[in-house]
């Protein structure tokens, strides 16, 4: 049997389509975005088996034995890595790399274990590699924790960490855990080794089953929905022709943001405009119209300071922040480090950007001027603003967390992203790709997005031509969001010409 017919653990999350369209259309080749992501997952997994052990610890006279199995794609028949794997395990290896097993009774399912590790007593250890960060370090918590490069050898040690759950990985755990219980190997636990590839984090797999239990038992739908998904699914140019034929209300309303007019018996654009109901259908035949912003306000404004500075960062996954860029309306500033984050690398780059910041501030403030620093949607900043300090506090240049925190507590640190959403509303969204081009802004490269810039950043720690073409589409791309944050409060401060009256 073909293993494009078995349900992976990712096809329980999310949307449940892609599993009916995988089966109709196995011809549609994957995304860009889809493949980036697979190459993250690869280097992932290259970076783990790196750490992990080949041979017995020194001075250890125990029999040491890893097997690896060949990785066998999703779509593909998995029978020879089953049958491996199931040698692997008669043979009692220590340590087994990519194993896989299929199961299930209703639905069929297929789980690919990354690391199989034997315990004293003869049973099986799980462990999956995620691109998640895992676990936290938490002084009021511990939680078992293996080193990667023990693992086959050692035992697990009480550490200082708090889990964080993350759905999909769940699920493959609980199917792994399956897989090994139907043959009589299983111990129990699985565990995760996340961002940090150093460490594996154990957990018991009883409390995931209920979860898995209640995804396999869903129906699959007969009918496509848009979800955030969508925009990156190598099926949705199929899905969009039947959501559009049928004039589905989650063109304009994704997810569940349709949930309270579906319950009242609204299932299309058309009826929800007809409907009459006030801004909600106003909104809907905005969008039916290609109108993409409506203001709330009847005067449409933005705070002004003698001394701007326009603010974007850019982290990669939740390892840490690798640059951080600043307009002065002059001239853009940027603040990079490219080697591995973590460090003294990323330490003084923060502390470099810090203490550049302050002291625009300082000068305005000695000079008698009011100054305000903005940025888009300040989350992901002041998480980083915050996290820096409080990681590498102690190192030279770092400042204390409570002046970071009195900071973007003040009225100087203001969110451009707060002040559109007070004023204006959108049936297409409110986000920076979206307001900016009304106020005439444009980016350089128009397809470059937040997906695009975390594969960019894994290329860009090279040495090579690749590597500096990556560092310069990061720079590009993080000063036009610090320019295109500048014009919209400029549009803003000019009434945003061009927006009409909700």
């Amino acid at each position: 049997m073909v293993n494009a017919q078995y349900v992976s653990a990712a096809d329980l999350v999310g949307c449940r389509y892609r599993q009916v369209q995988r089966l109709r259309h196995p011809e549609v080749p994957r995304t860009r975005t889809a493949l980036m992501r697979l190459a993250r997952v690869e280097a992932a997994h290259a970076a783990v088996w790196e750490l992990l052990p080949t041979r017995p610890a020194r001075g250890d006279r125990r029999r040491f034995l890893r097997i690896d199995i060949p990785p066998v794609p999703h779509d593909a028949d998995s029978f020879s890595a089953e049958l491996a794997t199931l040698e692997a395990l008669a043979a009692e290896a220590d340590l087994i790399t990519g194993a896989v097993f299929t199961g299930g009774t209703g639905t069929e399912w297929r789980v690919d274990v990354d690391i199989l590790v034997r315990r004293p007593h003869g049973d099986y250890l799980p462990v999956i590699i995620s691109n998640h960060r895992v676990a936290r370090a938490d002084e009021s918590s511990t939680t078992p924790v293996i080193a990667t490069s023990r693992l086959g050898l050692g035992e697990p040690v009480e550490g200082r960490f708090r889990l964080r759950h993350h759905v999909a990985d769940g699920h493959r755990l609980a199917l792994a855990a399956r897989a090994l219980e139907d043959i009589g190997v299983d111990c129990g636990q699985g565990a995760v080794i996340g961002q940090d590839r150093s460490r594996a984090f154990l957990a018991p797999t009883a409390p995931l089953q209920p979860a898995l239990s209640a995804a396999l038992e869903q129906e699959l739908p007969s009918f496509p929905r848009r979800v955030k998904e969508c925009a990156s699914c190598r099926f949705w140019p199929l899905c969009e022709q039947e959501l559009q034929a049928a004039d589905d209300i989650s063109l304009y309303l994704a997810g569940d943001r349709a949930r309270t007019w579906r319950e009242q018996g609204i299932t299309t654009v058309a009826g929800l405009i007809d409907a009459d109901l006030g801004e909600p259908s106003r909104l809907a035949r905005a969008w039916r119209d290609g109108v993409v912003l409506l203001a709330k306000v009847d005067e449409v404004q933005a705070p002004t300071a003698d001394v701007e500075i326009d603010v974007d960062m850019e982290a990669y996954l939740d390892q840490g922040a690798y640059l951080w860029g600043a307009f002065d309306g002059r001239e853009y500033h940027s603040f990079a480090t490219w080697v591995p984050l973590g460090g003294e690398a990323e330490a003084a780059n923060f502390a470099r950007f810090w203490h550049w910041l302050m002291g625009q501030r300082d000068r305005a403030h000695a000079a008698g001027q009011s100054f305000a620093a903005y940025c888009w949607s300040n989350h992901g900043e002041n998480h980083w603003l915050t996290m820096s300090a409080r990681r590498f506090a102690g190192m030279e240049g770092i400042p204390p967390e409570a002046e970071v925190a009195a900071f973007i507590s003040s009225p100087e640190w203001i969110d451009v992203f707060r002040l559109v959403r007070a004023q204006l509303v959108g049936p297409g969204g409110l986000g920076l790709k979206v307001v900016a081009p009304e106020a005439g802004y444009t980016w350089e490269d128009g397809d470059f997005d937040g997906e695009e810039s975390v594969n960019a950043r894994r290329v860009a720690r090279g040495t090579d031509a690749a590597a500096l073409e990556a560092r310069r589409r990061l720079l590009r791309y993080n000063e036009d969001d610090c320019r295109a944050t500048a014009a919209v409060r400029a549009w803003l401060r000019a009434g945003a010409p061009g927006v009409e009256k909700l």
